[in-house]
């Protein structure tokens, strides 16, 4: 007779969930040996459960349907909740499944007991369920794999008990269809028109899956006929970018610098978006940074078709025949010299190949990085959609998983790659076509602005400290190859773009750790805080001026 594990498999690949990222242990064990049962499975070891819940979020984001993961009871769902937040915020399907004592055990308080259900509320809050039969368990995984990929997409979680998975009598169920998104209503489209045709200053703010071709293709439309400026939330979840599409320019991070491209919109327009605010609460500085003159539309909002909705608007304002504007193919040069974190972003946009994926957390040092990949060819990127860092190196792993055959970027941070660094040992297990390249500047660069931007008092040697990753450095291309990758350490630009260039003709995984000081560091950092203070009170051109150069 059939188990309760092998009718869920059987559930999960005909659903087309056929990869599962895990850091199992004993309660997992009969999921695990169900896996030999099913070669429609790919099973990928994580060494960690923010790797397997980071990897089951980038594959999410590019193959557009959920993978699961298995982790190892309340702990273990503890140890990935960062990245699952990430997956939450940015409305990634992913199958959650989580391991749990046998139901008659659970009165026994045993070590690892814990309420399982409550930690996974705070990452799926629209799906927990706790499998209570065998006979019921394949439904409930049916209906958590429908759940995660009900527009816009969540984490949904199934506990799994493992007397549950154990005992025989398990039948398979066939998928269930989520809900078809339906477009914008006529009346918000014709009211949204009304307001384009009314000639004041308007701004579309897109977010989500608006941030694939054929939705920006749309958008552009509409950019071309009636002047709308086109922007993208601060960190998509993954947007398509490159020669050949339209370029919209992203939020700033900065919520000084943001309200600086906001400042003159007197229409904001939704497209899978929110309204932005600032991404903490700063002393004496507004949160929420719409200006108090603009008026805000939703056109679409997460659970709605968007491209249908932006072509009913479009034909409502006459621009379906208009002629999108489209980023030219340009390249930024070969960098040279002494390394920098611009320089870094300079040689992936000078090299990197056509179709890949670039995995961006690079923090501070990866500020350059939109420009300087804007003209390169066809790409998607994924950025830190949540906040919650050790996100960029499992999201690659994932990534790669998906799109075996697209070469994979990951710029990351050095005190973020120390979160999920196990992930390196994933890609060397799984011969993964990533290069993850590292910035190392020692330090925690963005938490320095940021205890000048807070207010905080005269900072001393203790709270320095507590930013700072020197005594000793972290050698991270000595990490790499005792995981198994590939690994440089580069100083100059011209190693650099040597070392990218192999790692683009050799079989991956590759890591090139890029020794870098800090992009603003001294002097810069100094003034910072009093040229964004200053902001406010220059001439509008000067702000936006001062805007591209710090966060273009």
């Amino acid at each position: 007779m059939t188990n309760g594990a092998q009718a869920l498999m059987k559930t999960l690949v005909d659903a087309g969930v056929e990869v599962c990222f895990s850091n199992p242990g004993t309660s997992e064990m009969h999921f695990v040996a169900a896996l030999d049962d099913e070669p429609k499975m790919r099973a990928v070891l994580a060494l960690f459960e923010g790797v397997a819940t980071g990897a089951a979020d980038g594959y999410a984001r590019m193959a557009d349907k959920p993978a699961a993961t298995l982790l190892h009871l309340g702990c273990g769902l503890g140890n990935g909740l960062a990245n699952l937040h990430n997956a939450r915020k940015g409305k990634v399907p992913v199958l959650n499944i989580v391991g749990d004592h046998a139901t008659y055990h659970v009165k026994y308080d045993a070590q690892l007991q814990s309420d399982i259900e409550t930690v996974a509320r705070n990452v799926s809050p629209g799906f927990v369920r706790t499998a209570k039969s065998t006979e019921t368990l394949s439904q409930d995984a049916a209906e958590a794999i429908a759940a995660a990929r009900t527009a816009p997409g969540q984490v949904a979680t199934l506990i799994l008990p493992a007397d549950v998975s154990w005992s025989e009598g398990g039948v398979p169920s066939a998928p269930l269809a989520p809900p078809t998104p339906e477009p914008a209503d006529d009346a918000t489209v014709e009211a949204i028109a009304k307001a384009i045709r009314s000639g004041k200053k308007t701004a579309l703010l897109m977010g989500g899956h608006s941030l694939r071709e054929p939705s920006m293709l749309a958008a552009a439309k509409l950019a071309a006929h009636g002047g709308v400026t086109l922007l993208a939330e601060t960190f998509p979840t993954r947007i398509e970018r490159g020669a050949g599409l339209p370029y919209i320019e992203r939020l700033a991070y900065l919520a000084e610098l943001a309200t600086v491209q906001l400042t003159d919109v007197e229409q904001l327009i939704l497209v899978d978006a929110k309204a932005p605010v600032s991404f903490f609460a700063y002393p004496g500085k507004k949160s929420y940074l719409v200006p108090d003159t603009c008026q805000v539309h939703t056109l679409v909002a997460p659970d709605q078709d968007i491209l249908a909705s932006l072509n009913k608007l479009n034909d409502a304002v006459g621009a379906s025949q208009a002629e999108p504007k489209l980023q030219p193919a340009k390249r930024p040069g070969r960098p040279r010299g002494k390394l920098t974190a611009e320089k870094v972003c300079k040689a992936v946009g000078e090299l990197m190949p056509e179709n890949a994926i670039i995995v961006d957390e690079g923090i501070t040092s990866s500020l350059m990085l939109s420009v300087m990949t804007a003209g390169a060819p066809r790409h998607d990127m994924i950025t830190l959609t949540g906040g919650a860092i050790g996100q960029g190196l499992p999201n690659a792993v994932g990534a790669a998983v998906a799109c075996p055959d697209r070469p994979v970027i990951a710029l990351i941070g050095d005190g973020t790659a120390m979160y999920t660094i196990q992930a390196l040992w994933t890609m060397a297990r799984e011969q993964l076509n990533v290069t993850s390249i590292i910035f190392n500047n020692a330090s925690y660069s963005v938490l320095n602005i940021e205890l000048e931007r807070v207010g905080a008092e005269e900072a001393g040697e203790k709270a320095k400290s507590q930013l700072d990753l020197r005594g000793p450095v972290i050698n991270f291309a000595e990490m790499a190859n005792g995981m198994g990758v590939h690994a440089v350490r580069v100083h100059t630009a011209e190693e650099m773009a040597k070392a990218l260039e192999y790692a683009q003709r050799m079989p991956g995984p590759h890591l090139i750790e890029a020794v870098i000081p800090e992009s603003l560091s001294g002097v810069k950092r100094r003034i910072l805080p009093w040229m964004l203070r200053s902001l406010p009170s220059l001439p509008l051109s000067v702000s936006k001026a001062l805007k591209r150069k710090l966060a273009p």
